[in-house]
């Protein structure tokens, strides 16, 4: 890479990691092309995004972001896991470092907040923000039909005493 490339990648790395709500840091020494590839699949799958960079230019990326601080995270062969969901890379780098022992989770950041690997590993185990909302909604429905039940209640309860009246009446 001539140096205006580097400028250029620094600057839309930049960019990209200023609009990220969760970036993972982990080792990817020793994983093939069809590993990788499976990687960046199942990450652009749920949302997310996969840099492999130079350390030094990611380094340099991070500066002037809220991701700064995990600037000592880049040491050897790192691959970044980045989305704006903060559930969707976590959960995804967890799932592909449980099938590939080679792919180490070293951490991340949740905005300003550093994450250890373990952190890590509990933010991926969190519902995701759309089943959530699901939740939400399925916990304000439930209130609704059931008020729907109890005013019908009375109703089929005066239908069910008539009709044993008539079949009553019928039978004698």
């Amino acid at each position: 890479m001539e140096r205006a490339e580097k400028h250029e990648f620094v600057t839309s790395l930049n960019d990209e990691l200023a609009d990220t709500g969760v970036v993972v840091v982990a080792h990817y020494a020793g994983l093939s092309v069809a590993q990788m590839t499976a990687l960046r699949a199942s990450v652009r799958e749920a949302g997310g995004s996969v840099k492999v960079a130079k350390n030094r230019l990611v380094k340099l990326a991070l500066k002037g972001t809220d991701l700064e601080h995990i600037s000592d995270l880049f040491q050897g062969p790192t691959v970044l896991v980045y989305s704006e969901d903060p559930v969707a890379a976590p959960k995804a780098a967890v799932d592909f470092a449980k099938a590939n022992d080679q792919f180490a989770i070293l951490g991340g950041a949740l905005g300003t907040t550093n994450l250890n690997p373990d952190g890590v590993k509990s933010l991926a185990t969190m519902p995701s923000l759309d089943e959530l909302r699901a939740k939400l909604v399925g916990m304000i429905q439930t209130p609704a039909s059931r008020i729907a039940q109890v005013v019908n209640a009375p109703a089929g309860q005066l239908a069910r005493v008539f009709n044993a009246y008539a079949t009553k009446d019928e039978a004698a």
